[in-house]
């Protein structure tokens, strides 16, 4: 046992968990342990402001097997955190961020940048501790890293009062197996439970395996892959899925609901056997699209809240709370078993005519660059290391449309809380978590404002990270919203000025930024963008006027698609 200050034990802790890259960014109440920091060997990454900074380390979580780690100051470094964090848990992802703050006695006071970081965060985490002098700060730390980790994962915020950070503390250097026994989740399917799912199943004629994030890790892909190869059951997904099942895959349709592909929302109105593993059952999904579906449920998710809701609004036929990766290898060993096989091929055959028959499509006599044409030229680049972010807005579904992820964790994106400003921190991130790999993150011109600060990050840590921002000059979802509910009428969301921001990201220093307006300049753009070394950009100016489809309406059944003038029947 040794005495080190709390800082100290916290590096000390953070050392023991193998963390290699912490996000954050400094001030007073946080000093200690950035002082401690800089005796360690973990690298610190400073972002253009606090929300960066948890942005980026949960897109560390997002496209690895670790948890990321923020630390900020107190005050108004914890209120920018905000965002980041609730962004983190409507996604599960793990994250941990430890706040500086004013010393303990002065905790309730109006002690200059005091904020109460259990007011702020208690809706928006999935735990917030609040260290006071006699407890045991590695206990505390180690813990919360596996915790965030655990079941359904999430963000954990740490408030950790200056004080603290200075006096002297235990360290014991306790082993990290204890604490990853406490959160270990083995539960297995029993024999009668697989007895009944495939009773179930071998009733069906038109399956459909319906895929969600919580398969989105190595283990949960590699699980429902075998679990298909065998079983060959066509599949969709949500948003948070894309890559869980090779993007090229005949049976694979992509992703389902409001803004999915033309074939996935077709074939759910089809499906007597739903098979949802690991989803939400977000309401682009599940409600405002109309769930109207007749078939029979199954259900398997790890979270019990979620499962105790579907349980009483969709009364499934099969559930289970519990690692849908294990549940899925358990499956597949009592099919193998018991050589049970489907016979289904009419079925498989119809998603195959499906996928083939209502591709996805745009405007192609357009004067001006679409900003699907973009995703669609995007989409033959062949990179299977590939990671991708993007922001929020029409660029972000038609990369979800058109871009065939092929591996898991590899399209990080804001599902739940659909957060402008998302694409460009999330991709340092990313990059410090898989420096072998492309990164790529897609914006359009309102989201990348959100964040501007990170291209100053980028280019001074000249990270290896190429940004393809799409510009229509306006903010193009809401606009779209805006002519479907009030006529035409666009208010707030138009740009009077047009700015170069490829010049702006030259002046930060890029490698290679460009700004393209010409068709026939496109293709070699993007060919220059994915070619060049270091920082890149390519700014595209595309048309203003752009409808995303398909889109499902608001409070409409999937049969109500509306799929736009371009996207049509094709013969086989």
């Amino acid at each position: 046992m040794e005495r080190l200050n709390g800082a100290e034990v916290l590096v000390r802790s953070l050392e023991d968990l193998d963390v290699k890259h912490i996000f954050g960014y400094t001030g007073a109440a946080i000093l200690p342990v950035f002082h401690a920091l800089n005796k360690s060997g973990i690298q610190i990454v400073i972002n253009s402001n606090e929300q960066a900074s948890a942005f980026s380390a949960a897109g560390y979580s997002r496209s690895s097997d670790k948890v990321g780690v923020a630390i900020v100051t107190s005050g108004p470094a914890i209120t920018n955190t905000l965002t980041s964090v609730a962004d983190a848990y409507g996604d599960s992802i793990p994250l941990i961020v430890f706040a500086g703050q004013v010393p303990e006695n002065k905790i309730g006071t109006d002690s200059f940048q005091h904020i109460s970081v259990e007011g702020v965060f208690r809706e928006a985490a999935k735990r917030v501790i609040q260290l006071s002098n006699d407890q045991d700060i590695e206990s505390i730390v180690k813990d919360a890293y596996h915790f965030a980790r655990s079941g359904r994962p999430g963000p954990v915020v740490i408030d950790f009062p200056l004080d603290k950070q200075q006096r002297e503390h235990s360290y014991r250097g306790t082993d990290n197996d204890y604490f990853k026994k406490v959160y270990s989740d083995d539960k297995h399917l029993s024999e009668q439970q697989c007895k009944e799912f495939f009773n179930l199943l071998l009733k069906s004629r038109r399956p459909l395996l319906y895929l969600g994030g919580g398969l989105n890790s190595e283990e949960g892909s590699r699980a429902v892959r075998e679990f298909n190869d065998y079983l060959r059951i066509p599949s969709v997904n949500t948003l948070m899925a894309k890559g869980v099942i090779q993007g090229k895959d005949e049976l694979n349709l992509g992703m389902l609901g409001m803004f999915g592909t033309p074939y996935a929302n077709m074939i759910i109105q089809e499906n007597d056997f739903f098979f949802a593993i690991g989803v939400r059952w977000d309401d682009r999904v599940a409600e405002k699209v109309g769930f109207g579906i007749g078939s029979d449920i199954a259900y398997i998710d790890i979270n019990p809240e979620k499962m105790h809701q579907i349980r009483s609004e969709r009364s499934p036929k099969f559930s289970f709370i519990g690692d849908a990766s294990v549940a899925l290898e358990d499956l597949l060993e009592y099919a193998k078993k018991n050589n049970i096989q489907l016979d289904i091929k009419e079925w498989q055959q119809r998603a195959k005519d499906l996928k083939r028959s209502w591709p996805l499509d745009y405007n192609r006599d357009s004067n001006t660059i679409q900003s699907a044409e973009v995703m669609d030229l995007l989409s033959d680049y062949d990179d299977p290391d590939i990671k991708i972010t993007t922001g929020v807005g029409n660029h972000q579904m038609l990369a979800a449309q058109y871009l065939n992820m092929q591996r898991p964790k590899s399209f990080m994106t804001s599902g739940s809380y659909g957060t402008m400003g998302f694409a460009m921190p999330t991709a340092i991130g990313v990059y410090f978590a898989n420096p072998q790999s492309t990164v790529l993150a897609i914006d359009g011109d309102g989201s990348i404002r959100m964040n501007l600060g990170e291209l100053h990050t980028i280019a001074s840590l000249d990270l290896p990270i190429k940004i393809l921002m799409l510009n229509n000059l306006s903010d193009g979802m809401v606009v779209n919203l805006q002519d479907a509910s009030y006529e035409g009428t666009r208010t707030g969301t138009e740009r009077r000025k047009d700015i170069n921001f490829a010049r702006v990201a030259e002046t930060f220093g890029f490698n290679y930024a460009e700004r393209i307006s010409d068709q026939k300049d496109l293709k070699q753009g993007i060919a220059r963008l994915l070619g060049s070394d270091g920082p890149c950009f390519l700014e595209v100016i595309t048309d203003k006027e752009e409808i995303l489809f398909p889109r499902v309406p608001a409070g409409k059944a999937y049969k109500e698609m509306v799929l736009g003038p371009y996207i049509k029947r094709v013969s086989s």
